[in-house]
């Protein structure tokens, strides 16, 4: 069988990196690791093929080639899904879909040959044994939660590692906690299972010897679910790191309880973590009771963020605004609040109705849902009836992301970031990272890109003026700021001209999610 493995285009959101990626040379930001997931778990007796569209064009010839196409997308990724499904039905290649977007949403794909749903581990040999036998059914599902120890090692053989920016592994799936707006616990529970310490070296080591070196996100639903484990995996991890000369840094994702555990935190840093995503959500406690955000109520929000960065984590913030419970003043709030906290790269989206999740049902029952979400909470849409004034919440939102990502205040979060950051792992210069220098000092730092100039070259002596180790950070802090003011800001309607009215609020819809 010739088998192609297609991930459709990601457009242009918080998470891509578009416009940073030209200064680091790399096509996209990572690689689709569901796919290649599924991929190494397909018979060796395939021919195998895989495009990804964030790195090249799907070609005719890859559909003439092709027997059977399987794509694995994320509702983000809808409207790139949809073109590749019907170019797919053009060449009379059979479809077999899954991944998040196809597991939440499986009413809506009646036409495709087979839907693989749920995770692969359990639905996927499902398929190929029915396809081996020439009776393969439209739907594979299951509510059963594999042991991660058969996920195998992805078939990296598949790409170009060199494409990318960051690779992508995986310890553990599921979350404890049970967030409303989340569909992390509809997807994969809140019971957290973790691969066995040696699998997860095994896997790290195998990207070693296949040649990478630098970043590597471990995309944990919640990183820390699991203390006892994780710790375990880190001190192996830790002493990897040690005899094979520390080759990566990692990032991941984490609930910001881990501001509350010592010993985890200088685990992470023992084993080369230096950057953390955490839902800090709202600084405003209503909100969070609403929410369920039940880990981050009793705490000082802002002292446990910088307790992670004085531990040698940057903190990466989601933040989400439309709620019920937000006061009007939540845009002061939010923004106050970002740049009290140092926390650079801040995802501030408007909140989104994820389809299959406590808040849909909630709100479905009320009447209150319009459209489904774009899968992109920045890009300005609202798929649901706010609380308040719809007009406000759009406009007040837009103030936000205009203020947080002007040049000047991004820059003051940068300076105040590294003030309090006890930097621990120091990324290794490489040809690349000079590469990126070089560009950033002429698109930056001479060509003004975004009107950053006057802020790259303070904060570039700033940095060493503050601890010369960090001046790596800044560059790179300086990079992905160009990428966040015109990934951002690109879309926001002038004020004065922008009129909110329900015509003019569908068109923005049909613009933005269609």
């Amino acid at each position: 069988m010739n088998a192609l493995f297609i991930y459709p285009e990601i457009p242009d959101t918080f998470w891509s990196f578009k416009y940073a990626l030209k200064y680091v040379s790399k096509k996209a930001a990572f690689p689709p690791l569901g796919l290649l997931t599924i991929a190494a778990m397909a018979p060796d007796t395939w021919d195998k093929r895989l495009v990804d569209m964030n790195v090249r064009p799907l070609a005719d010839d890859d559909l003439k080639w092709a027997g059977y196409a399987f794509i694995s997308a994320m509702l983000v990724q809808k409207q790139s899904t949809i073109e590749v499904i019907n170019r797919c039905k053009a060449f009379g290649v059979k479809i077999v879909c899954g991944g998040p977007y196809f597991t939440t949403g499986e009413d809506n794909f009646s036409e495709i040959d087979h839907l693989v749903l749920n995770e692969g581990e359990i639905t996927f040999p499902m398929f190929l044994e029915d396809i081996a036998k020439d009776r393969a059914r439209h739907i594979y599902t299951s509510t059963q939660k594999p042991d991660l120890s058969l996920a195998p090692v992805p078939a990296w053989d598949l790409i170009n590692l060199k494409d990318y920016d960051s690779m992508l592994v995986q310890f553990s799936r599921g979350c404890p906690f049970d967030c409303e707006f989340c569909d992390i616990t509809l997807l994969n529970g809140r019971r957290q299972r973790t691969k066995p310490a040696s699998q997860f070296i095994r896997e790290i080591d195998h990207l070693y010897q296949k040649g990478w070196r630098g970043s590597v996100f471990v995309v944990d639903d919640n990183f820390i679910g699991v203390k006892p484990k994780v710790k375990g995996m880190l001190r192996e991890l830790g002493k990897w790191m040690d005899t094979h000369g520390r080759p990566f840094h990692f990032f991941t994702e984490a609930s910001l309880n881990l501001a509350d555990d010592q010993e985890l935190m200088d685990l992470m840093a023992y084993a080369g973590f230096n950057k953390v995503f955490v839902g800090v959500e709202s600084p405003n406690k209503d909100s969070l009771k609403e929410m369920g955000k039940v880990q981050n109520m009793k705490r000082d929000l802002l002292d446990s963020v910088r307790i992670i960065q004085k531990n040698g984590m940057e903190v990466m913030g989601g933040f989400i605004i439309g709620f019920d419970s937000d006061p009007t003043e939540i845009f002061d709030i939010q923004i106050d609040f970002i740049q009290s906290s140092g926390i650079t790269m801040a995802m501030v989206g408007l909140l989104a109705v994820l389809p299959g999740t406590r808040l849909y049902k909630r709100l479905q029952s009320q009447g209150r849902v319009l459209i489904e979400s774009s899968g992109n909470n920045t890009d300005g849409s609202l798929n649901f009836i706010p609380k308040m004034d719809r007009a406000a919440l759009i406009k007040g939102y837009y103030r936000v992301l205009e203020t947080v990502y002007s040049p000047e205040a991004y820059y003051e979060r940068c300076i105040r970031f590294l003030k309090n950051y006890n930097q621990k792992t120091v990324s290794k210069i490489d040809i690349s990272g000079i590469k990126a220098l070089f560009k950033s000092i002429w698109h930056i730092g001479i060509k003004n890109e975004c009107g950053m100039r006057p802020y790259y070259w303070k904060l570039l002596l700033k940095s060493l003026l503050i601890n010369p180790k960090t001046f790596g950070e800044a560059v790179r802090m300086a990079i992905v700021g160009i990428h966040f003011m015109k990934s951002l800001l690109k879309d926001i309607p002038d004020a004065d001209e922008y009129e909110f009215s329900e015509e003019s609020y569908t068109a923005l819809h049909d613009r933005q999610v269609a």
